[in-house]
């Protein structure tokens, strides 16, 4: 068997490397120079197993809201004359409500705990280095309401089977010591112990290089226009090298998907929610994070890898648009700042944005479409590094007529009617 995957993000490279596992003849095609270069490269660097969660949830249109007066706001929202954003809006605040939040957020754990055991397996195989530390994440909360708040995530996440531990403010600085330095300005914490951290692009880059050595075939510098269809399948892929084909094909273009589905007429409420981060050298490893902090207030991530500090967050809402604007980190950099003042040199960090491909239930689109020969890993919001190993595990699964370890159901395009 043949097949190809359609982009190298760490979606793309680990469904490669589980087909070239199983002896399929892999083509990998990607419009950069190299994997990893797009919503992959610059990630809050988190590997959230216990912070899975849709963002559709009750509430969340009361504090969007409220997001939209604070200076330094988690979310931004341009209003484009866009059919596809407000479908894509008014879809997401049908799913705020507690049967679909419930719903929703049981079906995209079942992905991230098979990925938080999948994960283990591939390393045994194939070590790599990505600045990997498993000391958890810690939800960091600055006021008494935010604490109390949390008892509805503690109920769902043991419900679950996310282990957890509820922090007072001495516990939050026994396991963050750095957060000595700023003890007044927090109250408490959640800490989700079975979190992993980690460079999701030096992740992505070495397993391609080992899924090279497996007899993968990269092809960079390509881009992927159409989809073919010849009797009711998908014939080729056109691209602006020409055409190429194989006997299956697995999409996992992230927030291009869409656009590339739509040729062959399947249509997914996919939308590019725009992410920000930094990435700063450690300067005072004592004063540095260990692991990584949710800041609960402005849902910033700040998290330790290796000498340097990654720290991402914000949702903007402004389409495809990808450009970097000058002040466009002053949130992440006011709160690495804030928390961290000693750990890392901000005036040396480096700024970066990308997109993120959000589903309005939040889940990821994974398996089967009407095409026999066509596959879908995509959708996965900002969960894609968490749920790369399950999601490229399942999906390898299926393209080669096995049944997955883990049920599909409400996983896949079904669930749009697709």
């Amino acid at each position: 068997m043949k097949a190809i995957v359609l982009g190298a993000g760490v979606i793309g490279v680990t469904t490669a490397w589980y087909l070239a596992r199983a002896g399929v003849e892999v083509l990998v095609l990607d419009r950069q120079p190299g994997p990893g270069m797009e919503t992959s490269f610059a990630n809050a660097g988190e590997l959230s197993y216990g912070m899975t969660s849709p963002w559709a949830a009750p509430g969340v249109p009361k504090k969007a809201l409220r997001w939209l007066f604070m200076r330094h706001r988690p979310l931004f929202i341009w209003p484009l004359i866009s059919p596809a954003m407000w479908a894509w809006g008014a879809r997401m605040l049908l799913n705020c409500n507690a049967a679909s939040y419930r719903l929703n957020k049981g079906r995209m754990v079942r992905i991230s705990n098979y990925s938080r055991d999948a994960l283990p397996d591939l390393l045994a195989e194939v070590p790599l280095d990505f600045d990997m530390r498993e000391q958890g994440t810690l939800q960091l909360f600055r006021t008494e309401k935010q604490v109390k708040a949390s008892k509805a995530d503690q109920e769902v996440l043991a419900e679950f089977g996310s282990p957890f531990e509820v922090l007072d403010r001495d516990g939050c600085i026994a396991a963050e010591p750095g957060l000595a330095h700023v003890a007044g300005k927090f109250v408490g914490g959640l800490r989700l112990t079975a979190d992993r951290t980690g460079d999701c692009r030096m992740f992505t880059l070495a397993l391609a290089e080992k899924a090279a050595g497996r007899g993968v075939t990269f092809r960079y510098g390509v881009t992927i226009r159409e989809l073919a269809i010849e009797g009711g399948r998908i014939a080729g892929v056109v691209t602006d090298q020409g055409r190429e084909t194989a006997d299956t094909y697995v999409c996992c273009l992230g927030p291009y998907a869409p656009i590339l589905l739509r040729t062959a007429g399947i249509r997914l409420p996919i939308y590019p929610i725009k992410g920000y981060s930094i990435t700063l050298p450690v300067t005072d490893a004592t004063a540095a994070p260990q692991s990584t902090i949710m800041d609960e207030t402005h849902k910033v991530a700040i998290t330790r890898l290796g000498d340097r500090i990654r720290v991402a967050g914000q949702a903007e809402i402004i389409g495809y648009n990808r450009k970097l604007g000058a002040h466009a980190t002053d949130t992440v950099r006011y709160v690495v700042s804030d928390l961290f003042p000693r750990g890392g040199d901000v005036a040396r960090a480096e700024g970066w944005t990308g997109l993120r491909p959000m589903t309005p239930d939040g889940t990821p689109v994974i398996g089967p479409t009407r095409y026999p020969n066509l596959f879908l890993n995509t959708g996965h919001g900002t969960l894609g590094w968490t749920m790369a190993a399950g999601s490229g595990r399942a999906v390898a699964d299926v393209v080669l007529g096995r049944t997955p370890e883990i049920d599909l159901d409400g996983l896949t395009a079904a669930r749009y009617g697709q």
